[in-house]
């Protein structure tokens, strides 16, 4: 099961996801960030520190939100991933195609 938080902070969307992100938490994620690609809120900051597992839906989730952020001249930055997923990430080289940050503070003033 996948929690979402959100909240915005001027033209910056803050996602707060808890839990795995696989199978149907996957799902629920790509559903809930192509709502915000298409309410016009196209820069998401998404936390991952309360995630607990990522497994190839969830990568490919990812993938596919970020393509849909940059089609919709927007983008999508990663903060505070675990040891765990920034491992994940790593192994699978999308912390090659991610801009990965350590805060959520830091992946905002990126944009």
């Amino acid at each position: 099961m996948l929690r979402i938080d959100c909240s915005s902070h001027g033209t910056i969307t803050l996602v707060e996801a808890s839990g795995s992100l696989d199978g149907s938490g996957a799902e629920q994620l790509a559903s809930f960030l192509q709502s915000e690609f298409e309410t016009h809120r196209k820069l998401v900051v998404l936390d991952l520190q309360h995630i607990e597992f990522v497994g190839m839906d969830g990568l490919w989730e990812l993938m596919t939100a970020l393509k849909r952020a940059r089609r919709a001249d927007g983008d999508l930055r990663l903060a505070q991933p675990t040891d765990k997923t920034r491992e994940v990430l790593a192994m699978s080289g999308l912390d090659e195609i991610f801009h990965i940050y350590e805060t959520q503070a830091e992946a905002a003033a990126s944009f």
